[in-house]
């Protein structure tokens, strides 16, 4: 199996994998951008359950007609086959159920003798009504799943552009990376994330912008748009960590409301200088990120002198300083936004991943960050609370 399988089936109790399932990695193997909501598979059996439950309905009228006095019918059952199937079928599917329930309803009124009678009429009428309403419902319903499917596929090229998914190498190290949005049917938030080969070395951003919404997303493409030009110029990470302060007070300028006056980014700068076995780290107010070794040891990066986040010069102004840390073959640097820390469970516990991760070992970084993501899911009983960003870097 080798020495890296044994490691694997010892960190998860199983056999190890020969390579993680491409839905588990995502696209290109490296990463996820999107969102986790629920069982997939219980969705799918809920959309079975209710496909099938207008033939249900049509049955069970059908059995109800036979064995119920004259006097009682099945209309409504009848009527609402059609107006269940619209949502479900498509627009033959729904033609065909609203049909199938007017067929029933005449067959049986020709077998009690009463098709033509004033009743019965009424009762033809009425399914024929809801009918050609199922028809308009599922017209409508259509029209606003490809109006949804539009907006999903502009969201996701917008997210895309703004966080695409890093190279599965970049500067001899390994990456990967991963944003789950706590939102519903949110595919980006305020939180953010970076990788970037300069002459300087490997630099990387991970960081969370206060607030929601369009006006978040704004200043995440801000964010990462002066670290892209930052990280090539400036020949220290100090210097990065200044213009990035920059760029989000001009930022803060042209924003209105609260945000003008309240808007801030935390934020963790790494850099990985060439032809040195360290890291350095700059922190604006972010959570530590971890160091996992390849023993299963785990260190908490915490920053020699705390520091105000990214747009909140006003507050106090002093130099950034980076911290260097030992960063030896074989180690993984893990950087996440609060969205993992964050994130509770039923009792108010927060998930640990220091303590979580610590004696652990893993293949890969996207193992590392599939691992974290499902123990999330777990922990909290759905998902995260909060938008999640999650960065790893290993050296081989």
């Amino acid at each position: 199996m080798g020495k890296r399988g044994e490691d694997a089936e010892k960190e998860t109790g199983r056999p190890a994998a020969r390579k993680a399932p491409a839905e588990k990695r995502g696209a290109t193997g490296r990463g996820t951008l999107g969102t986790y909501k629920g069982d997939p598979l219980t969705g799918s059996r809920s959309r079975t359950l209710m496909r099938l439950l207008p033939v249900v309905l049509l049955v069970a009228g059908v059995v109800f007609d036979e064995a119920a006095p004259p006097r009682f019918n099945a209309s409504p059952l009848y009527a609402a086959a059609p107006l269940i199937a619209a949502p479900f079928f498509s627009l033959l599917g729904t033609v065909l159920t609203g049909a199938l329930a007017l067929a029933v309803v005449v067959l049986l009124q020709w077998q009690t003798g009463t098709l033509g009678g004033v009743d019965s009429t009424t009762e033809l009428l009425t399914i024929l009504t809801c009918a050609l309403l199922a028809l308009l419902s599922n017209r409508l319903v259509s029209r606003s799943g490809e109006q949804l499917a539009t907006a999903r596929s502009i969201a996701e090229a917008a997210q895309r552009a703004v966080l695409p998914i890093p190279a599965e190498r970049i500067g001899g190290f390994d990456i990967a990376a991963r944003y789950e949005a706590a939102q519903a049917d949110a595919l980006i938030g305020g939180d953010l994330y970076a990788v970037q080969e300069t002459p300087h070395g490997v630099r990387l951003l991970v960081g969370d912008v206060r607030g929601k919404g369009l006006g978040a997303v704004e200043a995440v493409a801000v964010v990462i748009g002066a670290f892209r030009e930052a990280a090539e110029q400036e020949s220290s990470l100090e210097k990065v960590a200044q213009r990035l302060e920059r760029a989000l007070a001009r930022e803060g300028v042209r924003r209105e409301g609260l945000d003008q006056f309240e808007g801030f980014t935390t934020a963790l700068l790494a850099e990985i200088p060439p032809g040195q076995s360290v890291v350095r780290t700059v922190n604006r107010g972010h959570p530590e990120p971890l160091l996992l070794h390849g023993d299963g040891d785990v260190r908490v990066l915490v920053p020699t002198q705390p520091a105000l986040p990214l747009g909140m010069g006003d507050l106090g102004v002093w130099p950034d300083r980076s911290d260097a840390t030992p960063f030896p073959s074989g180690a993984t640097l893990l950087l996440f936004t609060d969205g993992l820390t964050e994130a509770r469970d039923r009792n108010g516990v927060f998930y640990d991943p220091a303590t979580r991760l610590t004696g652990r070992r893993f293949e890969a970084p996207d193992h590392l960050l599939e691992a974290l993501s499902r123990e999330v899911r777990v922990h909290t009983g759905g998902g995260p609370q909060d938008d999640m960003a999650l960065l790893a870097l290993r050296r081989p």
